[in-house]
């Protein structure tokens, strides 16, 4: 790559050449002697007259009207090898070039987008362009040329940059040309007035949206924030975790000040944070979008509110905590633009997918989701609704609260501050005459005993259940309190899952695995030459924003109760004899589908061992 030493160096020259250009051309404007007037310096020789014009530079005016060359072209000013309008034409240009190419220099460091590419390319194209047109023969043919040659890595370079930046931070935009054409048109008095997306005020382009305390919109309370103090910068911490891709935001009150951080593919990572009167400010204008108590500070509170930006509307679950350094809040994001609209995008292996499908479309039964909180068990479920056919069928959820918001299903999101449970809920809706019912979480007996009654009087039910792995999720519905005959029948496939990070593919680092390593996992040393992991050293990849990992892979654990487990079950088997049987029905552990993604190269062993224990 050409480094700015180089770009100098050439800069110099070609200004070098301009200059020589000039004062050849004013050298060459000295008045020219008159035709047939004595020289000094020529004398002549032999039989043949004097010429009729003296040697000139550059173009001249002929003295004779049958000189050749007014019978070829119109003669030019005298002096000039070409016209002077063309000489400041290619100033210009330069000027031009000079310009965008230290912009381009400039942005992409700042950016992180390959500055050492684009800054040799935009030194190349340019100096290759002001060569095509110095020795172009036709002015418009130079011209073309040298446009290109500019203009192409320049176009190539903001094509790449605005993947790279929100929207209103992208240029040769529709927007970005309308409020530079309205800036300009101001500077000489016509004011048009500037478009600005969101809010009037300073700051990024999002919108709050608040909410009454039954969750329906409040326009006023929006209001009431607008011209408060930390406004601002309450915008600029919610914008910020968007773009960082971040999943929750949390404020948590210091000594000295409120730090920030951000949850981003499950794992926590520091922002910057507010001093103290702002990070109280920030705090009192979340609690007021949420139509929380602003004076209560100990207690527990919770609520939500709503945010527009780019187009689409984004909600925030919040809820707050009283400590001994003051008032802890926790936002929730919950984006519906990144929500997963079917199973084949959860990234199972196709023999556990398929067979997730055929017990999704049975006509009754029990589907668990188990895991740790924030192990995606509800966006599962989400997607096996998706799977089926909501005209059809009548789909009912309960859920608390609801996240996502489906078309054609009817969604009750319980109140347990009104006294409202899953289990009187559920109770109520089996009257609704439902073809498949989503609870939420199964957290007591009553909800665990009416979800297997539902399910072996016809319904299929969808739940989730906190418990490390699909055998112990069994002992989990029989801890609650659950007959065994009655859960032998109902449930149909239990589906424990964890989320593991995905390594970025731009930054990724292959390496050999050592032989200890293969034989600890289980893997065959002759087989397996190269496993990824992230950089070593400081990361600078603009893809994942440093960070080695970029979205997240489910690692999933399927057990499918065939007849022989039933049986098991009902006897009330050790869990081992019903493990062992999975293992022959060809069940998977999570720790072996961890180690496939491990081999495509789609996460890191380091990774695998985190999430999978």
């Amino acid at each position: 790559m050409i480094t700015s030493t180089g770009r100098g160096l050439c800069l110099a020259a070609l200004m070098l050449g301009l200059a020589i250009a000039f004062a050849e051309s004013a050298d060459a404007q000295a008045p020219l002697p008159t035709p047939g007037a004595p020289q000094a310096s020529f004398s002549p020789t032999g039989k043949y007259p004097l010429p009729p014009d003296p040697f000139a530079r550059g173009n001249m005016v002929p003295s004779r009207p049958d000189h050749p060359t007014l019978r070829v072209t119109a003669a030019p000013q005298a002096g000039f090898y070409f016209p002077i309008w063309k000489l400041l034409f290619l100033v210009a240009a330069f000027c031009f070039w000079l310009h965008y190419s230290n912009w381009v220099h400039e942005d992409s460091r700042g950016l992180k987008v390959r500055p050492d590419f684009w800054n040799s390319w935009m030194l190349l194209c340019g100096v290759l362009a002001f060569v095509l047109m110095l020795i172009s023969p036709m002015f418009g043919v130079g011209l073309g040329t040298m446009a290109l040659a500019i203009g192409s890595p320049l176009g190539l370079y903001v094509w790449e940059r605005n993947k790279h930046v929100p929207a209103n931070r992208q240029v040769m935009t529709p927007n970005h040309l309308d409020n530079w054409a309205r800036r300009q048109l101001a500077k000489v008095g016509i004011n048009l007035g500037t478009k600005v997306q969101g809010d009037a005020h300073s700051g990024p382009p999002i919108t709050f949206v608040g909410k009454s305390r039954t969750g329906q919109k409040d326009a006023n309370r929006s209001k009431q924030v607008e011209s408060s103090k930390g406004y601002v910068a309450a915008k600029e911490l919610v914008y910020d975790a968007l773009l960082r891709r971040a999943t929750d935001i949390h404020l948590e009150p210091k000594d000295t000040e409120l730090a920030v951080r951000l949850r981003i593919d499950g794992v926590m990572f520091p922002a910057e944070p507010f001093d103290k009167s702002t990070g109280d400010a920030v705090t009192n204008i979340i609690k007021v979008l949420c139509a929380m108590d602003i004076t209560e500070r100990r207690r527990s509170q919770d609520g939500s509110f709503g945010a527009l930006v780019e187009g689409r509307e984004i909600d925030f679950r919040v809820a707050s905590q009283g400590t001994r350094h003051g008032e802890k809040v926790s936002l929730r994001i919950l984006d519906q633009a990144n929500s997963v609209n079917r199973l084949g995008q959860l990234g199972m292996r196709k023999q556990v997918s398929d067979k997730l499908i055929e017990v999704i479309n049975q006509p009754h039964g029990l589907l668990l989701v188990c895991g740790p909180t924030g192990a995606g068990k509800s966006t599962t479920l989400y997607a096996a609704i998706n799977e089926l056919d909501a005209f059809e069928r009548n789909i009912i959820t309960i859920e608390d609260p609801v996240e996502y918001k489906m078309q054609n299903v009817t969604q009750i999101e319980i109140n347990t501050k009104g006294g409202t449970t899953f289990g009187q809920s559920l109770r109520s809706i089996l009257r609704q005459d439902p073809d498949v019912v989503m609870i939420g979480e199964i957290r007591d007996d009553e909800t665990a005993k009416i979800a297997c009654q539902a399910a072996n009087t016809g319904h299929m039910v969808f739940s989730t259940v906190h418990a490390n792995d699909a055998i112990t999720a069994l002992y989990r519905l029989l801890d609650l309190g659950v007959e065994s005959f009655m859960l032998s029948t109902a449930v149909s496939a239990i589906l424990a899952q964890r989320l593991a990070r995905r390594l970025c593919p731009q930054c990724r680092v292959g390496y050999p695995p050592p032989a200890d390593m293969l034989k600890q996992l289980g893997l065959p040393a002759g087989k397996i030459k190269e496993f990824f992991k992230t950089p070593e050293k400081d990361n600078t990849c603009p893809k994942c924003g440093g960070l080695g990992y970029q979205g997240r892979i489910g690692v999933y654990e399927l057990l499918a109760i065939n007849e022989r487990m039933k049986d098991m079950i009902r006897d009330n088997a050790a869990m081992s004899a019903i493990r062992n049987e999975a293992r022959k029905d060809g069940m998977l552990y999570m720790q072996e589908e961890g180690l496939r993604l491990v081999v495509r190269g789609v996460t890191s062993v380091d990774e695998i061992k985190r999430v999978v224990k």
